[in-house]
């Protein structure tokens, strides 16, 4: 109804439009709050927003400071781990050819000393060969003197004249040997 009775009088306000005192007093409440807002707060806020990008900028410079020196470490420790491996390597590889060297120098100390029994053993067979020869021959001798003085009822005590018929009779013995061993090997 009221609407109607001030439709009626014929001026007519829009309805949307607060009343000018109170349009002054929120625009001037407004303007207190905003020049409050921009001198005070606002630099506040503007202060803590740049000592945070600051700080997120300095942070993200140290985490790529450390990780190019993380990077520089990594090389560092490669570049050690493959001298270490190329020293392991040539260890390796010089103990290889040690072990190569002492086991022909055991070879041929071994051979040596094969030698060295070989050719002591054939010296000593030769000095015992002599020996039982000589003692051979003097055994003979006397058995064959001995013998011949039974046959001829006679004592033949002439110890030189026996000793080289002995002798005689033993070389003439093992020259017919020894020619038996060459018509054998020439066959």
């Amino acid at each position: 109804m009221n609407a109607l009775m001030l439709a009626s009088e014929g001026e007519m306000e829009p309805p949307l439009l607060p009343p000018l005192p109170e349009l002054v007093i929120g625009l001037i409440a407004f303007a207190i709050v905003f020049f409050f807002l921009a001198k005070k707060l606002l630099p506040t806020i503007n202060k803590s927003l740049d000592e945070r990008r600051e700080a997120i900028e300095g942070g993200m410079e140290k985490a790529e400071a450390a990780q190019a020196e993380a990077q520089q470490v990594l090389e560092d420790y490669r570049a050690q781990l493959a001298d270490a491996r190329h020293e392991a390597s040539r260890l390796r590889q010089e103990a290889q050819e040690q072990g190569v060297a002492l086991i022909a120098d055991m070879r041929s100390e071994g051979q040596r000393q094969r030698e060295e029994i070989i050719a002591a053993g054939h010296a000593q067979i030769e000095a015992d060969r002599k020996a039982a020869a000589a003692s051979l021959r003097q055994d003979v001798g006397k058995l064959a003197g001995d013998l011949a003085g039974r046959i001829v009822g006679e004592s033949l005590t002439d110890a030189t004249r026996q000793s080289r018929t002995v002798d005689r009779f033993l070389d003439d013995l093992e020259a017919k040997a020894a020619d038996q061993k060459k018509a054998e090997a020439t066959r």
